[in-house]
């Protein structure tokens, strides 16, 4: 399976290693959603550091899809030429960078988008600010036609490829998720009608980008919810998505209302609780050919190597511990395989609220 630290091509992208950093919100984009200097320096000392491959925070598709202030936004036309500093300046150091595509649905917040939320379900769920709108049949492919243009933006800025977030929670995961998704038409019921959107999605992007460009996806293993979207599930829309063109799969799980098992588990502390998304990468894995990504506690480069050499995964994606070092690549690589120094307090977010832009709280002390 070779080294953590060899050059792969890994789903269409050529990387120096296979350390990716995962996408994460940073909250330091205009109002707009243009990112600002303070963004572009975080994502070049990601690259300095020595990260195979950055996934942007994640960029809303259409203005109604807007969750977070200060998030990314790739919705108009007029977004892409403050788009492309990004890619352009990760490049000039060496370093990759796809832009994560979302659509929060009913997730979405009211007050910053100025629009009601919308879902496949008009239904309450933890974590939603409100009941949203049930989308109608001839809504749904609107948005899946967003997910193409927005993806034809970012290939015309130059990023490296796009990801899906299918995970965690948001409108692609909503629709694959019995919970969220109590539809009676074509887009629910049965797993193969609630991932009806998320073929239009792919399709729709396909039409715009091309088959050669790279089209990766966060998908959810398991939401951790009882009657919500399982690893069985996953691993059959896996399997669709690789016979319909997805070039990669990171898996996560879990969303804001799983409770302990939510995407960012606090108090990382112990080699047994790291990769905690490690046995649904496996077993997705064994159902595709496809390169598949872990995200999710990894701390250890041991634990990582163990995890590679073991043919669970291809790739390895964090965002919490290069909050803490950007350049914690840099120095696994260079020999010093002491485990990352984040903590795993969550205490990085906040400040992305109150100061204008996540950063190491502990850091700071």
């Amino acid at each position: 399976m070779g080294s953590l630290f060899e050059e792969v091509k890994i789903g269409g992208i050529a990387l120096r290693n296979r350390i990716v950093r995962s996408a994460t919100w940073e909250g330091m984009c205009e109002e707009d959603g243009a990112p600002t200097e303070r963004l572009i320096a975080l994502y070049e000392g990601f690259a300095e550091g020595g990260v195979g491959l950055i996934i942007t925070g994640y960029a809303y598709v259409r203005p109604d899809g807007k969750q977070t202030q200060g998030k990314m936004g790739i919705y108009d036309d007029s977004l892409v030429t403050g788009l492309k500093s990004v890619p352009r300046r990760v490049h000039d150091r060496g370093g990759r960078v796809v832009v994560q595509l979302v659509h929060a649905g009913g997730q979405a917040n009211r007050n910053l988008s100025g629009m009601p939320p919308v879902a496949p379900s008009a239904v309450s769920v933890p974590y939603y600010p409100e009941i949203p709108g049930e989308l109608t049949p001839e809504e749904i492919p609107e948005i899946a036609a967003a997910f193409g243009r927005a993806a034809g933006r970012a290939k015309e800025a130059g990023f490296d490829g796009v990801q899906l977030h299918g995970a965690h929670g948001y409108l692609i995961n909503q629709f694959l998720s019995p919970l969220t998704n109590r539809r009676t038409d074509t887009y629910g019921g049965p797993l193969r009608n609630r991932g009806r959107f998320l073929s239009e999605v792919l399709h729709a992007v396909r039409a715009t980008v091309g088959e050669e460009y790279p089209v990766w996806i966060k998908l959810n293993g398991d939401d951790f919810l009882p009657g919500g979207f399982s690893l069985e599930d996953a691993c059959q829309v896996a399997r669709t998505l690789e016979e319909e063109g997805i070039d990669a799969i990171e898996v996560s799980g879990g969303t804001a209302a799983s409770r302990e098992k939510t995407p960012a588990r606090i108090r990382i502390d112990a080699p047994e609780k790291e990769a905690y998304h490690r046995a649904p990468a496996r077993e997705i894995k064994g159902q595709v050919r496809i390169p598949v990504g872990l995200v999710g506690g990894l701390r250890s480069p041991a634990v990582l190597e163990e995890i590679l050499h073991a043919g669970e995964a291809d790739f390895f994606s964090m965002a919490r511990p290069l909050i803490r070092e950007p350049g914690l690549v840099n120095r696994w690589s260079a020999g010093d395989r002491s485990k990352a120094r984040c903590i795993s307090c969550n205490g990085c977010f906040l400040p992305g609220l109150k100061e204008g832009g996540i950063y190491c709280v502990m850091e700071r002390k």
